[in-house]
């Protein structure tokens, strides 16, 4: 494998600032390489929102120094996503199931397929077996994209349908709440039900404290298009 740079550190860095959990995993590495891998993984972290491009840089770095760990490649998948690279994303959080085990980031393989349109294979993540052994928000987001997928295959029905879990309830404040209530918003409103999407725009507006959604916009939007436009001067 042709050897790759090494991406300029912040100044600062510390690998100390990884948790625990990843620095047991990097103890199977020489000291030297596992602190240099752990200083490109905080990098790539560090900037994972504002820079992905970046992150995946130093996440593509560490790859190259530690390729048979899960937690490195799974950073690299993370990144990837991040950034945009779809293929790559499927690729590396496959592989970081295959060394780790568990079910990994699902609903980020399966938003990453239908980023590709392939919405079939989102949906066969979402059925397959792994599924069942999300945690409750894995399995709520793994609920939302395969939802999306329903709407890119044109099957609106059923991603309101599919949607339809005790967590739908507008009075909840999970940290999934404001997702759920836009997605099932999304939904109603390719369904064609308008005022029931309005209605659950409303309640992801509400829910969103922190600005993960643009269910304002959306309601705004909607709003301007049910006003009557003015009506024009008479002709004479």
């Amino acid at each position: 494998m042709p050897s790759v740079p090494a991406p300029d550190l912040p100044d600062g860095l510390e690998s100390v600032q990884l948790d625990t959990e990843v620095r047991r995993d990097l103890r199977g590495l020489r000291k030297e390489v596992a602190d240099e891998v752990a200083k490109h993984l905080v990098a790539a972290g560090s900037v994972l929102e504002d820079d992905p491009a970046r992150a995946l840089v130093h996440a593509r770095y560490a790859r190259s120094k530690a390729a048979r760990l899960a937690i490195v490649r799974e950073a690299v998948g993370l990144a990837a996503y991040h950034a945009g690279e779809w293929s790559e994303a499927i690729a590396e959080l496959r592989a970081a199931r295959r060394m780790g085990g568990g079910p990994g980031h699902l609903a980020v393989m399966a938003d990453a397929e239908r980023a590709l349109g392939r919405p079939e294979r989102a949906l066969d993540l979402a059925k397959g077996p792994e599924a069942r052994d999300l945690d409750r928000e894995a399995y709520i987001e793994l609920l939302i994209v395969a939802a999306g997928a329903r709407r890119d295959l044109g099957e609106a029905d059923a991603a309101v349908l599919s949607l339809q879990v005790p967590e739908l309830e507008a009075s909840q404040r999970a940290t999934w709440s404001p997702r759920l209530f836009y997605a099932y918003a999304d939904s109603l409103l390719a369904a064609g039900r308008r005022e029931e999407a309005m209605r659950w725009f409303l309640n992801a507006e509400e829910a969103d404290d922190e600005g993960m959604t643009d269910a304002a916009d959306r309601l705004d939007q909607l709003a301007a298009e049910s006003d009557p436009a003015p009506a024009g001067d008479s002709p004479s």
